[in-house]
């Protein structure tokens, strides 16, 4: 017997995968239904959104919505990867930057920006894995893209001889590499920089304060039920019966003007019916989750 759909906010441990936590919850929801919205890269922890069958169909659009991250960067060494899994490739004394500099740096990289993403990332290179075809050491070209960077504040600020390690807080844009933002303020600094550590500490609405470990999801599986998920993410339309009916059967709605995303749908007793988007003076289901 499965836990039923809806979501579940896993607080990632170090050196897991999002395909391991995947493939832990599987086991613990018996179901194979499972997916996550957003990957984390092994070496960080926090915040991974998990849906369990209907709520499989959230994932998608919760993985365009606002992140937050904590993470260390590291002046004064360059890694093959940006982050401390990869091997050093330069070093450069940073004892020279000022407090100053790192400062403008990071208002370099603040707002509407065009980032490179790594070169070892998951991004496809004419259908392959660009990690893939650096790990065969092959050059990988990948283009810029556009993100935004809402907020990048230094936290605190360690020197210890030609390094410093910079703790910085950082709310983005769905697509943002972190270790792409340590990577080019080193390179703007002229001493080089990669992530030493991150920590995501939200995906939209959902954050650390909602998030269970493995352990304790193991003791006791906790899901966050659709409806209650919907409504935490998305803004909420309450409808009559007979447009209960429409959405229903897939059915279009008139627009009430809740913006471009996706809008959650209930009926008058509180059930979740669809996420619709609204285009023109219309509403289109995009997902309809009631038989």
């Amino acid at each position: 017997m499965t836990s039923g759909s809806g979501l579940v906010v896993v607080d990632k441990p170090a050196d897991w995968t999002s395909h391991d936590v995947v493939g832990k919850l599987r086991r613990l929801a018996r179901t194979r239904r499972v997916g996550h919205a957003g990957t984390l890269d092994p070496m960080a922890t926090g915040v991974l959104v998990i849906g369990v069958e209907k709520a499989t169909r959230l994932l998608g659009h919760l993985a365009l919505t606002e992140k937050g991250y904590d993470g260390t960067i590291r002046l004064g060494q360059t890694t093959n990867t940006d982050d401390a899994e990869g091997e050093i490739t330069a070093s450069a004394s940073a004892a020279a930057v000022t407090d100053e500099a790192l400062h403008a740096g990071i208002a370099k990289l603040t707002g509407e920006i065009q980032q490179v993403p790594p070169q070892v990332s998951a991004i496809k290179v004419n259908g392959e894995r660009a990690y893939k075809m650096a790990r065969k050491g092959e050059e990988v070209e990948l283009k810029a893209r556009p993100v935004t960077i809402h907020d990048f504040t230094v936290k605190e600020i360690r020197r210890d001889g030609d390094l410093i390690d910079l703790d910085v807080s950082i709310a983005c844009s769905s697509g943002t590499y972190i270790r792409a933002l340590a990577r080019d303020l080193g390179a703007d600094l002229g001493c080089g920089g990669h992530l030493t550590a991150l920590r995501r500490t939200r995906v939209g609405p959902y954050d650390l304060s909602m998030a269970r470990t493995i352990e304790q999801l193991t003791e006791e599986f906790a899901i966050l039920p659709m409806a209650e998920a919907v409504a935490a993410a998305f803004p909420r339309r309450d409808v009559t019966e007979d447009d209960a009916r429409k959405v229903m059967h897939g059915g279009k709605l008139p627009a009430a003007g809740l913006g471009p995303g996706p809008v959650g749908v209930f009926a008058p007793d509180g059930t979740l019916l669809a996420l619709v988007e609204e285009q023109g003076h219309a509403a289109k289901p995009l997902a309809v989750f009631v038989p």
